[in-house]
């Protein structure tokens, strides 16, 4: 979490919201850059990075650790629930593959919204699944075998986790939106079917109070977000929602771009999101073609009870995205908790009738953390092995210049946008001959395809001070290449704001706010210690 850069795009971007957050005070909206709302996700993961940046500072541990919290409590879920469903082996197994599928290990360490997403989706998961079946054995047991537990002590516990589903539910309104309802209630719906005729979904939890519970704690912010700055629902529940995946070339994302996949390539991602284990599943399957013991280990699985609830919190959300081209592989996340229920049964199965060791087990769950531990190496010798601005940001803080600030041709990085304090600002080609000719000095970080025209606008070849894998740093001097005296009036209006001060605005932007940022100013870049990396 320490060693490894923020790299382009996702993590930085995330993490300069939380950042901004802290430095303006605004608890309410995210800001993607000052005077620009993020509308695109719910707020808790930002509060999480937020509150970790108060404690930590601004850096890469305080922005993932929150992530790294919520795989502890995951696995905290995974396990209490799981040792009372099914006994504390197949508890152990879970949690251990959970944490060692790819995609789990790698988003622990990373600053996403995904983590607490998953945190929610699998406290509603495990919840209702001890709640159907303390039902279920209610109904059923008597005699001896129902005083083996007293009966306050099981409606105690199902109370607690009666409530813990919509306490999940909130979480995930507030971690990703109604797409969280979206993958808590689906495989309740596969179970109800199932199940229809011998258990009754409304007396399983109790709906009133506990969605009475959510919105009390969900819709708050929703309210006063859409009060804030309007059109923040329309944007997030109907483009977010909807136009997002039933459009692939949707062109109203107003942070990024669309990412068009073709048609099915979320199973591609759930190999690589599950692997190594996902692929053991399947070698499985492909092997009790021809082994009896492995498809009796299968049938003792499939005879489980919640069979077919942990099969469908597997499979809905690549199912549910296999037509949606606009897609990032962590949309998988919330999926592998119920992958992980069932790959831990039936491995437990498969070595029980196979007598193999456990260690062959464990030998699949250090396959990502050494990979892991391979990769922060090879960064740590070379930072710059990927696109970060971490390097080039520090090289001019470490100038000891403060008063000389960093300007990007074109839009800076969200790397650098965090690494500088919000302080680098960008300018266009079209305005940067303004910048030299007001005659204050400034580095400028130029994209190395944009050498020519950066030697053709000074009259001479740049004088590279540092490079990193996307642009070189130079440095123009007071006065400007060619010269010429700053005017009499002043700097313009781009030159005068590179001598501004560091402030981030909190007011409501306009239209034409959110459709384009303002570039071609700059803040003087101060060498504030809290403001850096270690």
């Amino acid at each position: 979490m320490k060693v490894v850069p923020f790299y382009d795009t996702s993590e930085p971007r995330y993490a300069e919201i939380a950042r901004i957050m802290v430095q303006s005070g605004d608890w309410i909206t995210p800001w993607f850059s000052p005077g620009v709302p993020f509308w695109g996700k719910p707020p808790l993961s930002f509060w999480a990075q937020a509150l970790s940046m108060k404690a930590f500072g601004f850096t890469e541990f305080a922005g993932r650790f929150p992530s790294w919290i919520c795989l502890l409590l995951t696995n905290a879920i995974l396990l209490a629930g799981l040792r009372s469903l099914r006994g504390p082996r197949v508890a152990l197994w879970t949690a251990i593959i959970y944490s060692s599928c790819a995609l789990a290990y790698i988003s622990s360490g990373a600053v996403l919204t995904d983590p607490f997403l998953a945190l929610g989706t699998t406290l509603s998961l495990v919840s209702f699944a001890i709640v159907v079946q303390d039902r279920s054995l209610a109904l059923k047991i008597s005699g001896d075998q129902q005083r083996s537990e007293p009966a306050s002590s099981k409606h105690k516990r199902s109370r607690w986790w009666q409530y813990g589903f919509f306490v999940g539910l909130t979480i995930g309104l507030l971690a990703k939106g109604p797409l969280a309802a979206v993958l808590i209630c689906a495989p309740i719906a596969v179970w109800y079917l199932i199940n229809r005729k011998t258990c009754s979904l409304a007396a399983s939890l109790p709906w009133g109070k506990g969605l009475l519970l959510t919105a009390a704690l969900s819709l708050p912010w929703y309210v006063l977000a859409e009060i804030k700055t309007p059109g923040f629902l329309d944007y997030f529940i109907v483009g977010e929602h909807f136009r997002r995946f039933l459009d692939p070339g949707w062109a109203g994302d107003l942070y990024g771009s669309a990412h068009k996949r073709v048609y099915g390539t979320i199973w591609i991602y759930w190999l690589q999101a599950s692997f190594p284990w996902g692929v053991v599943m399947l070698a499985t399957l492909v092997g009790a073609l021809r082994s009896s013991r492995m498809r009796s280990a299968i049938r003792a699985v499939a005879e489980d009870p919640l069979f077919g609830y942990w099969l469908a919190s597997a499979l809905f959300t690549p199912l549910f995205f296999t037509f949606s081209a606009n897609i990032l592989w962590t949309y998988l996340l919330p999926s592998l908790a119920g992958f992980s229920v069932l790959t831990a049964m039936l491995a437990l199965q498969v070595h029980k009738r196979f007598s193999f060791p456990e260690s062959k087990l464990l030998s699949g769950a250090v396959i990502v953390p050494v990979v892991g531990l391979v990769f922060s190496a090879i960064v740590w010798i070379n930072p710059d092995l990927r696109n970060t601005e971490r390097g080039l940001v520090r090289y001019v803080m470490q100038r000891n210049e403060p008063a000389i600030p960093l300007l990007y041709l074109s839009k800076p990085p969200f790397s650098a946008q965090f690494y500088s304090g919000g302080r680098v600002r960008g300018v266009e080609e079209g305005d940067l001959q303004q910048v030299i000719d007001c005659g204050a000095p400034f580095y400028l970080a130029v994209p190395k395809e944009q050498q020519k025209t950066i030697a053709s606008m000074l009259n001479k070849s740049p004088d590279q001070i540092f490079s990193n894998k996307r642009y070189f740093l130079v440095k123009i001097p007071a006065a400007g290449p060619l010269a010429l005296p700053p005017r009499q009036s002043g700097c313009p209006h781009i030159g005068n704001e590179l001598r501004g001060s560091s402030r981030v605005h909190s007011t409501a932007p306009t239209s034409s706010a959110v459709a384009q940022r303002s570039v071609g100013s700059s803040l003087t870049l101060v060498a504030d210690q809290n403001d850096q990396s270690p």
